[in-house]
C-alpha cells in the first residue's frame, strides 16, 4: 500500500479531497433546503441528497486509507505524525472525519424512515437531521485538523496555501452552522432579541477559534466574507434553475428554486473580533472572552437591526436581496409574507437578549481556548 505522504510543494491530495468533501455536503444541504422550499421532499434520491451523503462517503473512504495506511504500513511517513486509538494509528483528524462519515451515512436510511413515518416535510431540527449534521461537522472539523497538522509544520508556500484551506475549511463550519440556525435567521425575525441569542450560542466559537488559530492577519474577517459570498452566490444562483411544489398545501406560486434568506451580516462583529484579537493581551482569558463577546452582540445588533428593516422593505425585493423569495407553504397572511416583523420574545426581550450576552461571552471564551488548543495541533 502506497504511503500517503505529501511532498514538500503542494497540499497532500487527501487534504484536497477532504475539501472537496465538506463543499459537496454544503451545497447539498443548502440545495437540499431549497428543494424542500421549493418542491417538497419528493424522494429521498435526489440530486441535492447525493451531494450531501457523497461527503460522507468521500470522508469516510479517505480517512479510512488514512488509518488502514498509517496502521498496517510500516514505512509509512504519516506514522510519526499519527495518534492511536483503538489499536489503529492515522492522523487525529483522520479518526474524527471516519466518525463523521459513519454519522452521516447512519442518518440516511433513519432520515428516510422518519420522513414515512412522521411526514415528507418536518422541521429542519429532527433526529436524524441532528444526527446528519453531527455527522457532518465532525468531517468539517476532522478536514479543519488534518489541515492544521500539516499547515503547523509547513513553511514558505505551502504553508500559504494550507492557511487559506484552513480558513476555507472554517467558512464551512460557519456554515453549517448557519444552516442550523436557519430557523431562526429570517429577517422579520432579527427584531427580536431571540435571534441574537440563538446567534451568539454557536457564531462566536467558529469565528474566534478560526481565527486564533491560523495566525493570518483578519482571519475571521476572511471567514465571514466567504461564508457570506456563498450564501449570497447560493441567493443568486438557485432562482435561475426551475422548480414547482409536488406536495400541499401550495400557498405561493413557485417556479423557480427558493433559496435561504440574506446572510447574517457576519463581516461586523467579524472586523471588531480581529481588531480586538490583541488588544487586551496579557489580561485575564474571561475578561478577554467578556469584550470581545459583548463587541460581538454589540456590533451585530448595530448592523443587523437595521439591516432586517432594509431586507423587509421594498428596495430589497430583487435579484441581489431576494426578499421577494416565498417557500410555496408561506401563508400570505403570515408576517414573513406580509414584510412585517414577528415578535420571537413573547415578552422576554431583556432576558434574551441578556441570554445572548451570556453566550456570546462562553462561546467566545471556549473559541479561543479551541483555537490555542488548534496551534498545537502537530498530528
Amino acid at each position: 500500500m502506497a504511503a500517503p505522504f505529501p511532498s514538500q510543494g503542494r497540499a497532500p491530495w487527501y487534504i484536497w479531497l477532504c475539501v472537496l468533501a465538506v463543499t459537496s455536503s454544503i451545497v447539498g444541504i443548502h440545495w437540499d433546503i431549497s428543494w424542500h422550499r421549493s418542491i417538497g421532499r419528493d424522494s429521498f434520491w435526489t440530486p441535492a441528497h447525493m451531494a450531501i451523503y457523497l461527503c460522507g462517503v468521500l470522508a469516510g473512504v479517505i480517512c479510512g486509507f488514512l488509518i488502514l495506511s498509517s496502521t498496517f504500513n510500516k514505512t509509512s511517513p504519516l506514522r510519526e505524525s499519527s495518534v492511536t486509538m483503538w489499536g489503529f494509528r492515522g492522523p487525529l483528524g483522520a479518526f474524527i472525519a471516519a466518525w463523521g462519515g459513519i454519522a452521516m451515512l447512519v442518518s440516511a436510511p433513519f432520515d428516510n424512515w422518519w420522513h414515512a413515518a412522521y411526514g415528507l416535510d418536518v422541521r429542519v431540527i429532527s433526529p436524524p437531521h441532528v444526527l446528519l449534521f453531527m455527522g457532518n461537522g465532525a468531517i468539517e472539523i476532522g478536514a479543519i485538523i488534518l489541515i492544521l497538522g500539516q499547515m503547523n509544520r509547513a513553511t514558505g508556500a505551502l504553508r500559504s496555501t494550507l492557511s487559506w484551506m484552513f480558513l476555507y475549511g472554517g467558512a464551512v463550519l460557519v456554515l453549517g452552522f448557519g444552516i442550523f440556525i436557519v430557523s431562526y435567521s429570517f429577517p422579520n425575525q432579527m427584531h427580536s432579541a431571540m435571534f441574537y441569542r440563538v446567534a451568539c450560542t454557536s457564531l462566536p466559537f467558529a469565528l474566534v477559534g478560526i481565527g486564533q488559530a491560523s495566525q493570518q492577519p483578519w482571519a475571521s474577517t476572511k471567514v465571514a466574507a466567504i461564508y457570506m459570498a456563498f450564501c449570497m452566490a447560493a441567493i443568486w444562483i438557485l432562482p435561475l434553475f426551475p422548480a414547482e411544489p409536488r406536495l400541499g398545501p401550495v400557498y405561493q406560486k413557485v417556479t423557480h428554486f427558493i433559496p435561504a434568506p440574506f446572510p447574517i451580516l457576519l463581516i461586523v462583529p467579524a472586523f471588531f473580533l480581529d481588531l480586538l484579537r490583541d488588544k487586551p493581551a496579557g489580561r485575564n482569558s474571561w475578561l478577554q472572552a467578556a469584550i470581545a463577546g459583548s463587541i460581538f452582540l454589540l456590533s451585530l445588533l448595530a448592523v443587523q437591526w437595521p439591516f432586517s428593516s432594509f431586507l423587509l422593505s421594498p428596495a430589497a425585493r430583487n435579484w441581489f436581496f431576494g426578499s421577494h423569495y416565498f417557500d410555496y407553504s408561506t401563508r400570505p397572511a403570515g408576517a414573513l409574507a406580509r414584510f412585517q416583523f414577528f415578535d420571537m420574545d413573547k415578552g422576554d426581550f431583556w432576558f434574551n437578549l441578556t441570554l445572548a450576552l451570556f453566550f456570546a461571552i462562553l462561546t467566545t471564551r471556549l473559541g479561543m481556548a479551541w483555537g490555542e488548543s488548534m496551534r498545537r495541533v502537530r498530528r
